[in-house]
């Protein structure tokens, strides 16, 4: 059953990373803006919280589940991070850099537990799932259950978000496309999610 649980956690995370989010993109645009290995630092120091708030919400998943005003919230949050995002990846696509730089692994590290606490999807995200997965037996939550479920998530999501990385490369040197064209693509998908979250407050 541990087995089983762990496996569920990965593709239950691999799979919640994939819509286009804060997280996968600022993936991409590190790949794009710095270079693959910066991306990596990110995604493994996100990673590494994503599995520790993992355990944590799992552990109280139906009660975050019924606070609707925390919800509620995280999703005005959410609505505030894809704006300001928004705009630092349109700033970025203004500024001429160099393709040849040596950059510290210190930012992307701080950009890696920024966005692994303040991740306002992971908490009704888990909170859903979570309840969804214990409610139908598909994972155990008894003895070391939580723990390699934990262990699982951060995997999924570290695999999505390394995938991610790699294909906003591969899109950037396949087609021969500018950072800065890139940079201001993925800042309007930013735009675009914070106004689908905020119409989906009002209505």
């Amino acid at each position: 059953m541990l087995l089983l649980t762990f496996v569920v956690a990965v593709v239950v995370s691999f799979l919640g990373y994939i819509p286009p989010g804060n997280i996968n993109l600022t993936a991409m645009q590190l790949s794009i803006n710095k270079n693959i290995k910066q991306a990596v630092i990110f995604i493994s120091t996100f990673s590494v919280f994503e599995a520790f708030f993992t355990y944590i919400l799992m552990r109280f998943a139906e009660w975050f589940a019924e606070k609707e005003t925390v919800l509620r919230l995280l999703n005005w949050a959410l609505i505030g991070v894809f704006i300001v995002l928004g705009l630092l990846t349109w700033n970025q696509g203004k500024q001429n850099q160099p393709k040849q730089k040596e950059y510290s692994k210190g930012a992307s590290i701080r950009t890696g537990i920024l966005l692994g606490i303040f991740n306002p999807i992971q908490i009704p995200f888990w909170a859903i799932a979570g309840t969804f997965l214990i409610g139908h037996g598909w994972i155990t939550t008894a003895g070391m259950g939580l723990q390699f479920f934990a262990l699982g998530s951060g995997i999924g999501a570290f695999t999505c978000l390394y995938l991610y990385a790699h294909f906003a490369k591969f899109i950037q040197e396949k087609f021969s496309l500018s950072s800065a064209l890139i940079n201001h693509a993925i800042a309007l998908v930013f735009f675009t999610l914070a106004v689908i979250s905020l119409i989906r407050q009002i209505v």
